[in-house]
């Protein structure tokens, strides 16, 4: 608690110990909730609290926790930037931050108030504080001009007036300026009179005749008092000195003039011309016009009053603003000293010429995308000087941003979103709100407010395509790199960034991971094997993306793997089948014709495509000019008439090549018999046979040619006599008919090549044996085909097989008889 206490003394005002109780009592304390983030109180305070005095409790009167106002950072903001009062966030107090002086805060201006607005965020919440300031006793009234002369002529009649000009007394209301005296009183009454603003103009009035040879000069004290505890006092003196002659003082036409001007108005503008007429003739008539002292010298300065002629111009601007009137007290004064007084007051119009002026107060940097609609992002006071329409504002933010601006009380706006946010379709806001006062012209400001959006995980990767096919050639080496999947992220940083992972499968029974591998971060599929074509030629697995979010968000695609074929595999020969130990032969007919089929070559390629395609081309031949093979299908077929000329051993070499590249080919070596007749057949293919024998034992070769050749001569014998008694019967089939010859064809092939029409065929096959330790004859029955196995010695006799019923006894059965014949080596 303080004290304080008041003396006079030569109008000096000294300070003493007093109960502050009474001084520092606040007059009320309101809370008034208007909105969810916006509250109001008020405090009374007199003026001149020492630095650091309490003005009130605002956590306690706003209901704030004292951590609410440490979190929020409470602050305190001022319009004007004046820091008066300040914010104790620990205890939650507003202290004085440096003493008010109530004068030179607002003047006449009553109540005198300071507003201010308490900021916290997170969340935004804006309190508006009202301190009023009230008056203390601690300016006297003071004159203008403590010495005030006047001449007055002795013939100055009763009632003649002179003014004075008032006091000033910065205080207001009961400490203000109350009332005036005047000592002596013999000559002159003291009049007041009520002015415009409030004020009172005080005015000598002649009480009786002056005699300048009784009193040429007269002095008298003006005194103003206020009505503040103590009394304060301020005193001019007046010193009169009385003219002679003059005995008509001038006389104004009016006692008030007024004139209009709007603000802003040129320098030079003529308001209004005052008159004043006086009935002395010669220079006593002359009349000159003058401000009077009482005005205040800042408003005198901005007015120019003509003396002759009593014209009064604008100076200097006016401003609305600063004053919406302006008086002045005029004198008309003739030569001899008597004068006469009016007013001229000039209105002044307002013109819209201020902007509104835009103050935020706080703003978020970064909203989040899941905010919720009508999440405030800032707030901002906006203040137009101006009066009326002139003055009243309203704000727009900028067109095509999902946000909003409201008015939670007069003057304050708030920004907040009105729609939901989308960081991946605008990452960025740059905001304008456009403040507009309604005068004519409207004028306008605005601000712009850059507002970045933060990303919250809720997109899942997606890959550019659907699916994904690739391909590889087979025999890859292990580790290449087969290609890439690619996914994309519409969020940002952690939230963007992609793994790729193998999903568990498994192909051919073994896990998908021991054929293929795939970079986490790159995406690149690399295969860990070499693959074959021959034996998997595409499989699928699955590739799942997957962001690094919280929670993360994932993907999949499907990815086909094609192995493509290399040609890394020859042409194998199905026929004739190739043995280490035995040759056999293709029997040809001399009476064959030309195109006649001698046998066809059968092979295979296990590879695809046009790897597996095959060629076939003649490498080597006994005789070039009488065999050709197909190159499509193999067949080897005669070219020409075969003659007694041609020899019985043939021996063709056809190289089968597929269509790679680069191509592979195999060979097959064929046997032909070109005879009619078996005997001649064994000769040839006997003797080619023992061709390569060793000749160790001369003797023993040459008494096994003989014991064949004798063998040979009586199957000859056998085999020509069957052979006649047959032709005869089946001449037209065997020889005439020309009908095709069907290849032979091992178990287990199908000839596709047939052209002919028969629907059986019969084959014959004879084997002769070289080996001595053999000296029996071996039949064999394969189907419809006869194999005989005889010892070359010739000690057994052919034997012939036929099938249960022989169909060539049928005439009329189109049937094709076949020989063949082996020889074993």
């Amino acid at each position: 608690m303080h004290d304080f206490s008041f003396f006079f003394g030569d109008n000096k005002l000294n300070w003493v110990n007093m109960s502050s109780a009474m001084f520092l009592a606040i007059r009320f304390v309101l809370v008034l909730s208007f909105h969810s983030a916006v509250g109001q109180v008020s405090y009374s305070i007199p003026e001149e609290m020492a630095k650091g005095s309490i003005v009130g409790n605002i956590a306690q009167d706003l209901g704030l926790d004292l951590k609410r106002l440490t979190s929020g950072k409470a602050r305190i903001f001022t319009e004007d930037s004046a820091e008066y009062i300040d914010l104790d966030r620990e205890r939650g107090l507003l202290l004085i931050k440096r003493k008010i002086d109530r004068e030179s805060l607002c003047a006449k201006t009553t109540p005198c108030a300071l507003h201010l607005q308490t900021i916290l965020d997170n969340p935004m919440e804006m309190y508006t504080i009202t301190v009023e300031v009230t008056d203390i006793n601690d300016n006297a009234p003071i004159f203008p001009k403590n010495d005030i002369r006047f001449e007055i002529s002795e013939t100055a009649v009763t009632g003649a007036r002179f003014m004075l000009g008032r006091a000033v007394d910065a205080d207001v209301g009961i400490n203000g300026l109350q009332r005036y005296s005047l000592k002596p009183t013999d000559n002159f009454n003291l009049e007041l009179h009520d002015q415009a603003d409030g004020g009172k103009n005080v005015e000598i009035v002649l009480r009786k005749p002056l005699d300048r040879e009784k009193d040429d000069v007269l002095e008298m004290m003006l005194s103003a008092f206020d009505g503040g505890d103590p009394l304060l006092s301020g005193t001019a003196q007046i010193h009169i000195r009385v003219l002679d002659a003059n005995d008509n003082a001038p006389v104004f036409m009016q006692r008030t003039y007024k004139a209009i001007i709007t603000e802003n108005s040129e320098s030079g503008t003529k308001l209004t011309t005052v008159s004043a007429s006086d009935a002395d003739d010669g220079s006593n008539s002359h009349v000159t016009y003058h401000v009077s002292d009482t005005v205040d010298s800042h408003v005198a300065d901005m007015f120019f009053l003509n003396q002759q002629t009593g014209d009064l111009f604008l100076k200097s601007q006016v401003d609305y603003e600063q004053a919406t009137y302006y008086q002045l007290d005029i004198q008309a004064r003739d030569a001899g000293g008597l004068s006469d007084s009016c007013k001229a007051v000039i209105e002044v119009l307002d013109v819209n010429d201020n902007q509104p002026l835009i103050s935020i107060l706080s703003m978020s940097s970064s909203v989040s995308e899941m905010s919720k609609i009508g999440t405030v992002v800032a707030m901002m006071k906006v203040n137009d000087p101006d009066s009326d329409m002139n003055g009243k504002v309203q704000c727009t933010v900028s067109e095509n941003v999902p946000f909003s601006i409201i008015t939670p009380s007069n003057n304050f706006f708030s920004l907040r979103t009105e729609q939901e946010l989308d960081r991946e379709r605008d990452y960025e806001y740059n905001i304008t709100v456009m403040c507009s006062d309604e005068g004519v012209p409207s004028l306008s400001s605005s601000v712009s407010i850059s507002l970045q959006v933060s990303d919250v995980n809720d997109n899942a990767p997606v890959f550019e395509r659907r699916s994904y096919e690739a391909f590889v050639v087979e025999n890859n080496t292990p580790g290449l790199s087969i290609f890439t999947v690619k996914a994309s992220d519409a969020d940002s940083n952690q939230n963007a960034h992609v793994s790729y992972i193998l999903e568990d499968s498994t192909v051919n029974g073994a896990p998908v991971s021991s054929y293929v591998s795939i970079s986490p971060d790159s995406g690149v599929i690399s295969a860990l094997r070499s693959f074959d074509f021959e034996q998997l030629k595409l499989f699928h697995f699955r590739v799942k993306a997957q962001d690094r979010g919280s929670p993360p968000f994932s993907s999949n695609v499907t990815v086909t793997i094609k192995i493509q074929d290399k040609n890394d595999n020859a042409p194998q020969v199905l026929y004739p089948v190739q043995t280490g130990g035995s040759l056999v032969a293709e029997i040809v007919p001399r009476s064959a014709d030309v195109g006649y089929l001698v046998t066809k070559v059968v092979a295979v390629d296990v590879d695809s495509g046009q790897n597996a395609w095959l060629s076939y081309k003649l490498q080597k031949a006994t005789d070039r000019a009488l065999f050709e093979v197909g190159p499509q299908n193999g067949e080897i077929r005669t070219v020409r008439q075969v003659t007694d000329k041609d020899a019985v051993k043939q021996k063709l070499t056809v190289v089968v090549e597929d269509n790679g590249q680069p191509s592979r080919s195999a060979v097959v070596n064929i046997n032909v018999a070109v005879a009619d007749s078996f005997p001649e057949v064994l000769t040839e293919f006997t003797d080619f046979t023992h061709g390569n024998e060793y000749n160790d034992n001369l003797t023993f070769y040459l008494v096994l040619a003989l014991a064949a050749v004798s063998f040979l001569f009586i199957t000859c014998v056998v085999v020509i006599i069957s052979v006649k008694i047959h032709r005869w019967r089946q001449s037209r089939i065997f020889y005439q008919s020309k009908l095709p010859v069907i290849p032979y064809y091992p178990p287990g092939y199908t000839d596709t090549g047939v052209t002919g029409t028969l629907s059986h065929m019969y084959n014959h096959d004879v084997c002769m044996t070289t080996n001595l330790r053999k000296s029996d004859c071996k039949y064999s029955t394969l189907g419809g085909q006869s194999v005989l196995v005889v010892d070359p010695n010739f000690t057994e006799t052919m034997q012939r097989t036929m099938k249960d019923k022989y169909l060539l006894d049928d005439t009329d059965s189109p049937e094709l008889v076949r020989r063949h014949y082996c020889t074993k080596v």
